[in-house]
């Protein structure tokens, strides 16, 4: 099914999903969302067949939630895990000091 079908469109409508797509000729407008649905993919989906939707609906979940953002190492995040990633800069925030702090009579 294309992109910009009627029937594509009608469907999307149909769920309130807003369509995205690049612009003509230029990848790089949604690579990282291209990215990710390789690798989901090619590391889960290939292949592999789904009792139903509820299983795919699990089964791609769990992958999300136990592979992807736990184990799979992301080059563009220094090799490593999303939650390793946003766990050391939750760190960060808290060790960091306050940019600005109070003075009194500061003129």
């Amino acid at each position: 099914m294309q992109y910009a079908c009627a029937e594509y469109a009608a469907r999307l409508a149909a769920h309130d999903i807003l369509p995205s797509m690049s612009r003509v000729g230029n990848p790089y407008d949604n690579a990282k969302a291209e990215r990710f649905m390789r690798t989901l993919k090619e590391e889960e989906a290939d292949g592999r067949a789904y009792r139903d939707i509820d299983d795919a609906r699990n089964r791609i979940g769990e992958f999300i939630d136990a592979v992807y953002n736990k184990q799979r190492l992301h080059s563009a995040i220094d090799y490593q895990s999303p939650d390793e990633y946003e766990a050391g800069l939750m760190r960060l925030r808290r060790e960091a000091p306050a940019a600005i702090s109070e003075t009194e009579n500061c003129y």
